[in-house]
């Protein structure tokens, strides 16, 4: 019994990418506004201090954005393995197996798979 309920061939992960790239680059820019965010609000935070205002506002629309890419993600069954490297997983299938095709920031196209409970380790060329 299929983990998954959506299967992507190769061309179809390929064909997302430049989507999944710029979800990424909007991940990145918003996990920015937060740390800036962070580093305004702790010294406040240490004192015990209540806050609101803007600051407090911009990091909640920063997260509330984030969350609405992961949905994204979310709704398509691609696996978010790793933000900081934009490590992507896309449920596929090869030779009959249920696999995951594998794709990080940096490579042109999908070009690995890995069964489902290897992870990065068990990449393999397509």
């Amino acid at each position: 019994m299929a983990v998954f309920k959506k299967h992507y061939t190769r061309d179809e992960a390929n064909a997302l990418l430049p989507r999944v790239r710029q979800w990424l680059a909007e991940v990145q820019q918003l996990r920015a506004v937060i740390e800036n965010c962070e580093e305004q609000l702790n010294p406040s935070l240490a004192l015990g201090d209540d806050l609101g205002g803007p600051i407090v506002t911009r990091y909640n629309r920063a997260l509330s954005a984030i969350k609405e890419i992961l949905v994204k993600f979310h709704q398509r069954e691609i696996q978010v393995k790793d933000l900081d490297r934009g490590l992507i997983d896309f449920p596929a299938y090869i030779g009959g197996k249920e696999v995951f095709l594998c794709w990080e920031t940096g490579e042109e196209d999908v070009e690995y798979w890995h069964d489902l409970s290897s992870g990065y380790a068990g990449r393999e060329k397509l």
